[in-house]
């Protein structure tokens, strides 16, 4: 696409957003958890239910393929679409879909970013998540857009690793996602050194529960505890520290557990309850330890590589940042020979379609024996599963896209 038609863009996206924005008043509740260090970010696209909640105290919105679908299958945007055809009409068609869908989020965060006055992460098209370039590119377009409120979502692939360090270098705002552990986020600070990055503890009980591999208890929490302890020891002397993420709460109680921790991103459900059942007493919980509630029987699957980080892990994320590979293969080939295979696995095209249909939580049994043997992990099926799950939202984001487009 020529740099004329881009900037035709970029002026159609900006044009005539002029939301009311937000009068934040304070808020004593929060106060107490923003005096311990920690961030209060909202996770949410939907204007209405973030107004209801939103304080002095809280500082961004998180967005995704999941939650802009959400508010693009209201209809809310069909005529902004529309406008948008005539614009790219002159592209093929499949490119005109990835190009009104970035358009769309462009469009949303914007708004966002000129109702609440906080930063804004927002989400790349899945179809970039292996891809540097395309990548950057569009990266280097949100950024241009809203360069002092936009922080551009780069999900946790090879590529998304190289992508993102090119990015930082060039002075962009990264919010790394789709992490799952402990040792996956190392590799991110050491490769890319994002300005954010993140753990989605929901998700980490919920596959050990489904699982039967206990109850789950403790796993998201001490993953996310122990991250932080990393990610602080390894971009201490950076310019710029890296900070911890929070995501996919699953429960209100987990704003008083993880107290402390650089980052909540919460859903306007969990702020909502937190705030009408939690005290607001809250100390930092930083050096606590939980206990996990998993089986004996479990740690054959090795769930304490989702908390633990061993030293070949750690050698090879230095490797990696200071000898940054040119493409993600030559990043995935590093890996295995580095003896960190099942953090980059090869799988088949038959592996992907199973991990897609699976959903947001891997089926256990499916993986049970390569993960014992050491070819996958659960953190990397639950990255994996993740992406493949937000590529399904985008479908259906893109389905109505060519609906309108006809």
């Amino acid at each position: 696409m020529d740099n004329s038609l881009k900037e035709k863009i970029r002026k159609f996206i900006i044009e005539g957003v002029e939301e009311q924005p937000v009068i934040a008043r304070p808020d004593v509740f929060w106060q107490k958890l923003k005096a311990l260090g920690t961030e209060l970010w909202l996770d949410t696209g939907d204007m209405e239910e973030a107004e209801k909640i939103w304080s002095a105290e809280m500082t961004a919105l998180t967005t995704n393929n999941t939650l802009v679908n959400k508010e693009i299958q209201k209809g809310i945007y069909d005529d902004f679409i529309a406008e948008a055809i005539e614009i790219v009409k002159d592209l093929p068609q499949k490119e005109q879909i990835v190009e009104i869908a970035f358009i769309l989020n462009a469009r949303h965060g914007l708004r966002l970013a000129k109702k609440f006055g906080g930063m804004v992460s927002v989400e790349l098209h899945t179809d970039m998540a292996h891809k540097i370039d395309a990548t950057i590119d569009y990266a280097r377009r949100y950024f241009e857009i809203c360069p002092e409120q936009f922080l551009i979502k780069v999900p946790y692939t090879a590529a998304g690793l190289i992508a993102a360090r090119k990015l930082r270098e060039q002075g962009m705002k990264i919010n790394f996602t789709l992490e799952f552990s402990a040792r996956q986020n190392v590799m991110v600070a050491a490769i890319t050194k994002p300005n954010y990055l993140n753990v989605f503890l929901g998700r980490i009980g919920a596959y050990i529960s489904d699982s039967g591999l206990g109850d789950g208890s403790g796993a998201g929490e001490r993953a996310v505890l122990e991250t932080q302890k990393q990610v602080k020891a390894w971009t201490k002397n950076n310019s710029e520290p890296t900070k911890l993420i929070a995501a996919s709460l699953r429960n209100y109680r987990q704003l008083d557990d993880l107290a402390g921790v650089d980052v909540f991103t919460m859903p306007t459900k969990i702020a909502s309850e937190g705030k009408e059942k939690l005290a607001g007493d809250f100390s930092s919980r930083l050096a606590e330890v939980y206990p996990v509630g998993i089986n004996d029987e479990a740690s054959v699957y090795f769930p304490e590589k989702l908390w633990t980080v061993t030293e070949k892990e750690l050698e090879l994320a230095k490797s990696l940042g200071d000898n940054c590979p040119e493409d993600g293969n030559e990043l995935i080939d590093r890996a295995h020979k580095a003896g960190c295979g099942d953090m980059f696995p090869y799988l088949s095209d038959t592996d992907l379609k199973h991990i897609a249909k699976d959903g947001k939580i891997p089926k256990h049994e499916r993986w049970a024996k390569r993960i014992a043997n050491g070819e996958l992990a659960i953190d990397t099926l639950l990255n994996l599963a993740g992406l493949a799950s937000f590529a399904a939202d985008q479908v259906q984001l893109d389905k109505r896209i060519g609906r309108i487009i006809g």
